[in-house]
């Protein structure tokens, strides 16, 4: 991979991270698993080409064509039937998921209104990190035009890390702008 930040996680990353938690084998230092992006599609019953639309964003913003999701279950105060639409999600993973890390740390959430950092105490206790963008405009390359709606999205970065310090140093020393 000649992705800038896979080469600043091995070069750098790895020998602060098995220093600092003295790590006896290299392979015991957290390294990135998968990114997952998610957008919940809440008026996807009304209209039809609210799945469709948000598909192409998360293809332009991933690079990946994304799946959509069904509804698990029905829910009768949602007006939700079993085996509906309600979402799209891509699994980001290797070179792709470098790429769209490096681009979210430094492109995307400096763009985002009022930024001061994102929150340090989302991590899931099992040292997975999730964040939410409010709307899909903070990425450089979606077009305003091309939208019909503004949505949320969904940002599930997954680490090999044991606990909720690790995933925070390993974050931290890729980059992610951790509010003080």
């Amino acid at each position: 991979m000649d992705n800038r930040l896979y080469a600043k996680y091995k070069n750098e990353v790895v020998p602060a991270l098995a220093e600092k938690f003295q790590y006896k084998s290299p392979m015991q230092v957290p390294k990135l698993e998968k990114i997952v992006l998610n957008m919940g599609v809440g008026d996807a019953r009304e209209n039809s080409k609210a799945i469709e639309s948000s598909a192409n964003v998360l293809r332009t913003i991933s690079g990946q064509k994304p799946i959509v999701i069904k509804a698990k279950k029905s829910v009768a105060n949602f007006k939700l039937r079993q085996g509906m639409d309600i979402g799209v999600k891509v699994t980001l993973r290797g070179k792709r998921m470098y790429e769209f890390l490096d681009k979210l740390i430094s492109i995307s959430l400096p763009r985002t209104r009022d930024f001061r950092g994102v929150n340090p105490n989302a991590f899931d206790g099992r040292g997975n990190y999730a964040l939410g963008a409010k709307e899909q405009l903070i990425f450089p390359e979606v077009n305003y035009d091309s939208i019909d709606k503004i949505r949320g999205l969904d940002i599930a970065i997954v680490t090999t890390a044991e606990t909720d310090e690790e995933a925070k140093a390993l974050l931290d020393g890729l980059g992610m702008p951790f509010r003080k």
